[in-house]
């Protein structure tokens, strides 16, 4: 039988995480989710209190301590795991519903990985069309806040993620993906949060979102990525 592991990384997701957890309990089946694994980075706020708290309401959950790193605490989510199909989320990202039947129905298909297509929580015009955009199959369009399940099998076949990347380490694994042709976009939207681009302005963080693809096209280095991401965005 499939079963699903959701990993999710957090680091200071205090705002986001109970809702989160709720949302994923009430919006999928008990039978097809083994555990909710939230690998914690070293938050400051009341993020682990508050994933405390909610184990008291659900057993699913699971709270572990990791470096600092999204590709480090995915991996060590990756390697709790009990399922055998890994859901990897971000805390402010909410699945649509049925989500587990949708993404176990994909992998009896044969596709082993895939993303939900996404649609922000705004309504700025710019992106609506970014939301819009990710329906298709194209690799520009692909991204970690579109969410990300893999099976087992081939997630340990890539080695996991690449933790030199402290950033872009979703897109790392989505080009190893594309390259074997192992990726389907289900036509169920995930709402994600813009605060980002609320915090920075919409086409400032844009542009620097697309440096960001643009140097590593031209061969830039993970840490060259990171300096460039944390002296302009973080």
């Amino acid at each position: 039988m499939n079963k699903i592991s959701i990993v999710i990384p957090v680091l200071n997701e205090e705002k986001h995480i109970g809702k989160l957890l709720v949302h994923l309990n009430e919006n999928s089946s008990k039978s097809n989710i083994s555990d909710i694994i939230i690998v914690d980075g070293g938050s400051e706020d009341n993020t682990c209190m508050t994933i405390k708290y909610m184990q008291t309401i659900y057993t699913n959950i699971q709270l572990l301590n990791s470096e600092k790193g999204r590709a480090k605490q995915m991996n060590l989510g990756a390697k709790q795991a009990s399922g055998n199909i890994l859901y990897f989320l971000h805390a402010d990202s909410f699945p649509p519903q049925h989500f587990d039947e949708l993404i176990i129905s994909e992998v009896k298909k044969g596709n082993k990985a895939g993303c939900f297509r996404m649609q922000f929580d705004s309504n700025h015009w710019w992106l609506r069309l970014a939301s819009w955009l990710t329906q298709f199959s194209w690799r520009a369009c692909r991204g970690g806040d579109q969410s990300q399940f893999i099976s087992r099998e081939l997630f340990n076949d890539i080695r996991g993620y690449n933790e030199n990347y402290i950033i872009y380490e979703d897109n790392i694994l989505i080009n190893e993906l594309y390259t074997r042709k192992e990726f389907v976009v289900i036509n169920k939207k995930i709402s994600t949060s813009a605060r980002l681009y609320k915090k920075h302005g919409i086409w400032k963080l844009q542009y620097h979102f697309w440096t960001i693809y643009i140097k590593k096209w031209f061969g830039a280095s993970a840490d060259e990525l990171f300096t460039y991401y944390k002296k302009y965005i973080n």
